[in-house]
């Protein structure tokens, strides 16, 4: 196996992955501020928007996330009134499309998985704090959604690796990410188990980094409140 191209592009790949964190990063941050709206509409609701929140998560978890990325970063071009929109600076950039991709697929995901949560609650817990004379909001920023949350960070951390992984989708609408950077040196040298290998190490530590992470808030969080 020849590695020295993989160590003359190193620079290459680091910059890699900086686009994938920052797309991590950005994505799942928005993802989890627009879920959390949802999931309570989700399950506090039983009205029409609580079927418009259901049908959005049924639409983009019940599709790949690279049609997702394709329809928003290529198909919305084809519409004569979104090229001649104010939006249109934004989408035709690939960083906004990826980024508005992987935020509404990871926005999906999680509004279920907090729904779940808020609806596995135990109800002693709700009928304590009922007791005590808590409104609907105080009993929902104290009680539900803390509870909630911190239940959810087993499911929400394998969330978090899946879309660690599905960053790698950036690299087909131009972006130079972990795997652009691999495909890079595979064009130029062809190299493929050289670069890919390399990519997948990256990633590789990238995902140890997460779930230590995820342990970590799960000890300091979860594990005390189970324990009760």
């Amino acid at each position: 196996m020849n590695f020295d191209a993989i160590v003359e592009n190193l620079p290459m790949y680091l910059d890699g992955v900086g686009v994938t964190l920052k797309l991590l990063v950005l994505s799942l941050g928005c993802g989890l501020a627009l879920a959390l709206p949802l999931a309570l509409v989700r399950t506090v609701s039983r009205g029409i928007a609580s079927r418009a929140v259901w049908a959005y998560t049924y639409v983009f978890r019940g599709t790949p996330m690279l049609v997702q990325l394709f329809l928003i970063y290529y198909g919305l071009a084809q519409f004569d009134a979104v090229r001649d929109s104010w939006a249109w600076p934004w989408l035709s950039s690939a960083t906004f499309c990826a980024w508005l991709t992987f935020t509404l697929n990871t926005a999906a995901y999680t509004t279920e998985i907090i729904a779940g949560s808020i609806r596995a609650l135990p109800a002693g817990e709700i009928e304590a704090a009922k007791a005590l004379g808590m409104g609907r909001a105080l009993l929902l920023r104290r009680i539900v959604l803390p509870a909630a949350l911190r239940r959810a960070l087993p499911a929400y951390g394998n969330e978090a690796i899946f879309m660690l992984h599905g960053t790698a989708l950036a690299s087909v609408v131009t972006l130079l990410d972990i795997t652009g950077a691999a495909r890079a040196v595979n064009a130029k040298y062809y190299l493929p188990f050289e670069a890919f290998i390399t990519a997948g190490v990256f990633y590789f530590l990238l995902t140890l980094g997460l779930v230590g992470l995820f342990r970590w808030a799960e000890k300091r969080w979860l594990k005390p409140m189970m324990s009760r």
